[in-house]
């Protein structure tokens, strides 16, 4: 491929190109000096996203400064005190001292099952070699060993045993009127279901005769007629005649949202345990479990938007095109309630307008913590008749410092004054939880010692702004932290409230682990079912429930459970009705 032709180099200028006149040479002089000026700023703005660049791809994720490296000209104010006096901590908790841990090998859990294999001599053995008499046992030493056994696939064959009356069933084939089949013909009822309305027949026949008891009292058409023949009922099963079980279909769930397995890694999987199963129809169970789970997600949804304060973010999701293929761009949305529904509920939307936050939280009232993104704004807005504004916003303090940190590049003196201050903001966040202050203790400790480091913060911003170039990186960071200072200050009016938004990105890294392996979803019938499985999973994980557990008696439970007790499955009282494991939790006959 060739390239384009280059427009031929400029000559190079000499003295004698130059005009005699000194008003013309000093307008030369004040054009170029401009123009290196410029030329000088682009370059420090290309190093910059260079050196990002290079640290995203190279370098450490963490943004934690090195305490050794101090600050020649640090003011005062920067390097505050961030230790509370003792009566702002006045409901500080005494807090055991860190035992020393045993040194050695750990013992194993007490929740595996135990194998015990016996060593012992033989009689011939055991004879003593002095005297010939037999030696007798007097102890055991015991070793643990820790082993493994692969996960393995079996077949479950659901009997249901089908019960007939034999002095009925032969008075029935000969009574005139009545079906003269045999007992195997008789159409079967479930005896949990109750008697079947009897089938009406267009022509009297007796091939369509009803198979009711003839010594019944009652009529074949009465609700009460006895039937010939009774069948158990066989429990409802997650997909209504399909193959999985709930077990399966858990480890499916789990293998993909927890693991990050793409399904054509698991299709391998299952194919070195002896069964073949495609990735269409992975697919098709994964979304028949969400549809299962549809109701436990809106009641998940219910419960979180009840909460006073919800933390949201989003990431990219590639969508592909059911017809062309083409993959575009799409989002994952998540809603993390407080810690009184402790629920994270996900949800996808094809792309990232407004839209989506405006129709999940329509109902919504209460703080929302999120990032400066645009499409909040219109959430913020008073509402006409009350003046009062449904959601407050409450801005991500690790956004703002995260922009001083990459200022560093740029100007590091100024970038590491306000990492000082954050440095001093945090060191009370984290002195607050070390105490263990209650949500009033936490608000008070906020407004007497956070309220007047974020005003000296503050006043040291302003005077910065006019001697910092407005494009440049550290301009950039005081710009954002500057318009979005009311809401960056926000989380000081209530104990409850956090400093910035990490919760909610954390989550998203869960997504984008497994978007390296699975890549993409085949369709927006793909994204919803990603994000009501992924709802469970990541509420389990913020509880510390086992997932694969849960989700197999949830899916085991769903269809049989009444829309008034759907609260009973959710994860947390779920957990909570669980007797305390011995052994981890197995299919029958492990």
């Amino acid at each position: 491929m060739s390239l384009p032709p280059s427009s031929p180099p400029t000559p190079p200028l000499t003295a004698d190109d130059l005009p005699d006149d000194v008003g013309t040479l000093k307008q030369m002089v004040l054009e170029l000096a401009q123009t290196v000026c410029q030329e000088r700023q682009d370059k420090e703005v290309l190093q910059h996203r260079l050196q990002l660049l290079v640290q995203r791809l190279y370098g450490r994720r963490s943004e934690r400064l090195d305490p050794n490296q101090r600050l020649l000209f640090d003011p005062p104010e920067a390097l505050a005190d961030a230790s509370p006096p003792p009566a702002a901590l006045s409901e500080e908790t005494s807090r055991p001292k860190r035992r020393c841990r045993p040194h050695g090998r750990r013992r194993l859990l007490e929740s595996l099952p135990r194998e015990s294999r016996h060593y012992a001599l033989s009689e011939a053995e055991r004879l003593c070699g002095c005297c010939g008499q037999l030696r007798v046992e007097i102890g055991v030493d015991k070793s643990e060993q820790l082993e493994y056994r692969p996960a393995s696939l079996r077949v479950i064959e659901h009997l249901i045993h089908k019960y007939a009356c034999p002095c009925c069933g032969r008075q029935a084939a000969a009574t005139p009127g009545r079906s003269a089949g045999a007992l195997g013909e008789v159409p079967v009822m479930s005896a949990a279901e109750g008697p079947a309305p009897p089938a009406q027949s267009p022509q009297p026949s007796n091939a369509n005769a009803e198979p009711y008891c003839p010594n019944s009292t009652a009529a074949p058409s009465s609700p009460s007629a006895t039937p010939v023949v009774v069948a158990a009922r066989k429990p409802a099963q997650p997909i209504p005649k399909g193959l999985p079980g709930p077990g399966l279909l858990a480890h499916l769930i789990v293998s993909k949202w927890v693991d990050h397995l793409p399904l054509h890694r698991l299709e391998r999987v299952y194919e070195r345990q002896g069964l073949v199963l495609s990735r269409s129809t992975l697919c098709d169970w994964l979304a028949a479990c969400a549809q299962l789970l549809q109701p436990l997600y809106q009641r998940l949804v219910e419960v979180v938007l009840q909460s006073r304060v919800l933390h949201t973010d989003d990431t990219t999701v590639k969508l592909q095109d059911v017809a062309t293929h083409q993959l575009s761009t799409a989002r994952l949305w998540v809603y993390l309630g407080d810690w009184a529904h402790p629920y994270n509920v996900f949800d996808f939307t094809r792309t990232r307008q407004r839209d989506g936050p405006q129709q999940f939280l329509r109902t919504y009232q209460g703080y929302l913590q999120a990032d400066a993104f645009s499409g909040y704004d219109a959430l913020y807005l008073p509402d006409p008749q009350t003046s009062q504004a449904r959601i407050v916003e409450v801005a991500c303090n690790a956004h703002a410092r995260r922009k001083f940190y990459e200022a560093r590049t740029s100007d590091v003196l100024r970038a590491h004054t306000a990492l000082g201050y954050y440095r001093s903001l945090y060191a009370l966040e984290r002195a607050a939880a070390e105490a263990e202050l209650t949500e009033e203790g936490k608000r008070q400790m906020r407004q007497e010692l956070a309220l007047p480091l974020w005003e000296q913060f503050h006043t040291w911003l302003e005077r910065q702004r006019a001697e910092v170039l407005p494009k440049s990186p550290l301009g950039e960071a005081l710009r954002y932290a500057l318009n979005n200072w009311s809401a960056l200050v926000r989380y000081t009016e209530a104990g409850y409230l956090a400093i910035d938004n990490n919760a909610a990105e954390r989550e998203m890294k869960r997504i984008a682990i497994g978007r390296k392996n699975w890549l993409f979803v085949g369709s927006p019938r793909g994204g919803q079912t990603a994000a009501v499985l992924v709802s469970f999973t990541s509420t389990c994980a913020r509880l510390g429930v086992e997932p694969w557990a849960y989700l197999q008696d949830v899916l085991g439970r769903l269809p049989t459970t009444p829309a008034d007790r759907l609260g009973e499955l959710l994860p947390d009282r779920w957990q909570a009705a669980q007797p305390r494991p011995s052994v981890p939790p197995g299919l029958p006959g492990e």
